[in-house]
């Protein structure tokens, strides 16, 4: 990442200052205006209740409808419980600073919010690569579909995902938080993240740079690179379908993932891959809160929307739900 490097070369010039390490951490937050404050509690708290709801309601649909006990669907239920946790890493705290005139937090906290916001990242970016390839197996190789996407190989792809993501935050998270922070304790941000905490640092982070360029990039690189790749065999062979409809159908079963994937990784670039200047913070804390609060939400409705076999089975849990009303 740029921002990083720079920021490397800035902590090379400068000299160590006061060692006493902080032990609270305080946010700039979103806003310093109160009624622009309020008006984006309201507005996210409304976003956090859509996203625990869609993502509740995905799971629950997987679970008790016999259509969607496919591998397509069986991932989708992960993803729903991968955005559930990952959303509320963030989303609840900032809510909460959003009405507080201090937003503090401790240093022990600021660690575990961000562990476990990496950790789900991670695993996001692995478990939509995953999906990439069920994707790449059904279109591409559909007589072989249920004899290699079992649900023992599902199983154990989630759980491969869950393991690196977990795993690869352990790495970044001690490299980050045993840094020194002796200089100030405000960072200029809304939750605990890389770079804002490293400008904080009053030692050097070449280190922390190498560590988290070498395991952030792999996972975004890996998960870009078996996405693309797939879609490129896809695209191959859709196009080789004569019929207009099946290439219709084809596409249609891709389209969400395709859509939920690029502004995941959208929100991800403008976030990160920039140079580190003070006029871009601005951008770096709107596309934070796209893919940390907004895109949990996004995934479940745009599954919902677009996907034809979603769609039918919420009309039909809805007319359940209302003849047994009547």
């Amino acid at each position: 990442m740029r921002c990083l490097f720079q920021l490397f070369q800035t902590k090379n010039i400068m000299g160590v200052k006061n060692k006493t390490q902080v032990t609270v951490f305080e946010f700039s937050g979103l806003t310093d205006d109160k009624l622009v404050a309020l008006f984006l509690f309201l507005l996210f708290l409304m976003v956090y209740i859509v996203a625990v709801l869609g993502n509740i309601g995905m799971m629950a649909m997987v679970h008790i409808s016999p259509s969607l006990h496919t591998p397509m669907y069986y991932l989708l239920r992960y993803l729903s419980m991968v955005d559930l946790f990952y959303s509320s890493v963030v989303t609840p705290k900032m809510l909460s600073d959003l009405l507080s005139e201090r937003k503090l937090i401790t240093f022990m906290g600021c660690t575990l919010q961000f562990y476990f916001f990496c950790a789900l990242a991670g695993t996001e970016i692995l478990v939509l690569s995953v999906m990439a390839y069920d994707r790449y197996v059904a279109i591409c190789h559909p007589l072989h579909y249920v004899s290699v996407m079992t649900n023992k190989k599902c199983l154990s792809l989630v759980i491969l995902s869950f393991f690196i993501g977990f795993v690869q935050s352990v790495a970044q998270t001690s490299s980050l938080f045993s840094l020194e922070f002796c200089d100030s304790n405000l960072i200029d941000h809304f939750y605990c993240d890389i770079p804002p905490l490293a400008r904080l640092s009053c030692s050097k982070i070449h280190t922390c740079t190498i560590v988290t360029l070498f395991f952030g990039g792999s996972c975004c690189l890996s998960s870009m690179t078996i996405i693309l790749v797939s879609y490129i065999f896809i695209m191959n062979s859709v196009l080789r379908i004569n019929s207009a409809s099946g290439r219709r159908k084809a596409f249609s079963t891709c389209s969400s993932h395709v859509i939920c994937s690029t502004i995941f990784y959208v929100a991800v670039v403008c976030a990160y891959y920039h140079p580190s200047s003070s006029t871009l913070k601005t951008q770096e804390k709107v596309s934070s809160v796209f893919y940390t609060v907004v895109t949990p939400m996004l995934n479940p409705l745009i599954y919902s929307l677009r996907n034809q076999e979603v769609k039918k089975n919420i009309i039909r849990l809805l007319q359940k739900r209302s003849h047994s009303h009547i």
